[in-house]
């Protein structure tokens, strides 16, 4: 009789377990450092820094950085598991360690997607799943719908399709109203006979050759991106992308992009475009709560885009770090792994 009550209490206690650790959240794989790094040279003088991790037999994954200006840190290798990828992630022009530091020179969406199929040529990838978040989703969707061949899957968080409606939400009118505290300190290098047009000014700030002024404008743009992009707010992500260098390339390279309409040629070019891709796997991955990426363009893109796995995290703002967030990208790229 005792032995049949243990074995049940044995098999309740089994079952609660597995339970637990089916609601339990992924997290981050362990640090894992590049076997192989290089500079890649591109047109208008750049340099690209790319580095691979993982398995060298594996299969190839793209990782593409937000921003635009941002560039990759080491906890972005962590997103897949290195024993069945070879990772593959790089410095877009003007961020991290590709050269020259934060230039605008021949800095644009279309120079991008040319880079990152002339750094697949030049590793001798033939196909890969591209995994991007926030600005990396605009960049993997542009690129996949402009070299759709080499595309196994896309992996994207944050949907962000770059068009004039979404950056007057975050920049101009829109996300102020939910964040009226640190909206005072973007606000305050502007004088008010500027404020019409937040981008305009902020641009012709972070493109002076007064040193003083292109510092405090790009702390403040970056402040105000730092603040918002987590459900709760994060000192540890403020202070990373305030930092001088971070700040410097983040602000004055998504200024240029957004003055500039992010370059396409049409204010919806994604959503015009996005039929040619449909056969492609896709998952997207989207915070209810984000503020700078709102849901709305996810939706919109997966009304265009029915075949495309649309998961909406509940409890969750932009960063890729949120936990629930983080737990649908790795369910993500364990899932893709067998594409």
């Amino acid at each position: 009789m005792r032995q049949s009550v243990w074995q049940i209490v044995c098999f309740l206690s089994l079952l609660l377990s597995s339970v637990v650790d089916a609601n339990a959240k992924r997290t981050l794989y362990p640090p894992i450092e590049p076997y192989q790094t290089g500079y890649l040279p591109v047109e208008g003088g750049h340099s690209i820094y790319w580095e691979e991790c993982g398995n060298p037999q594996g299969k190839p994954i793209l990782f593409l950085h937000g921003g635009p200006g941002l560039g990759i840190m080491p906890y972005n290798r962590c997103f897949f598991n290195p024993e069945v990828y070879r990772i593959i992630l790089f410095d877009q022009r003007g961020c991290g360690k590709s050269l020259p530091f934060s230039s605008l020179e021949q800095n644009t969406t279309w120079d991008l997607v040319a880079d990152i199929e002339r750094l697949r040529e030049h590793l001798g990838v033939q196909s890969w799943v591209v995994f991007g978040g926030s600005w990396g989703s605009t960049l993997g969707l542009a690129y996949a719908i402009q070299h759709p061949e080499p595309v196994k899957g896309l992996i994207l968080r944050g949907i962000f399709l770059c068009r004039p409606k979404e950056i007057q939400w975050y920049y101009q009118n829109g996300a102020h109203r939910l964040f009226p505290d640190f909206w005072e300190k973007y606000v305050e290098p502007i004088p008010l006979a500027e404020r019409d047009d937040f981008v305009k000014a902020y641009y012709k700030r972070l493109t002076s050759t007064d040193e003083v002024e292109r510092k405090l404008a790009a702390q403040a743009w970056s402040g105000w991106e730092g603040s918002t992009s987590k459900l709760l707010l994060d000192p540890s992500l403020f202070a990373a992308l305030t930092a001088d260098q971070t700040a410097d390339s983040m602000a004055r390279i998504e200024c240029h992009y957004f003055f500039h309409d992010s370059f396409f040629d049409s204010d919806h070019w994604i959503l015009e475009h996005v039929h040619s891709i449909r056969n492609i796997p896709c998952v997207m991955i989207q915070g209810r709560y984000d503020i700078p990426c709102p849901i709305e363009s996810a939706w919109e893109l997966h009304r265009e885009w029915p075949e495309a796995e649309l998961e909406v995290i509940p409890d969750a703002g932009h960063s890729a770090m949120e936990p629930g967030i983080l737990d649908a990208l790795i369910r993500a790229t364990d899932r893709f792994s067998t594409l």
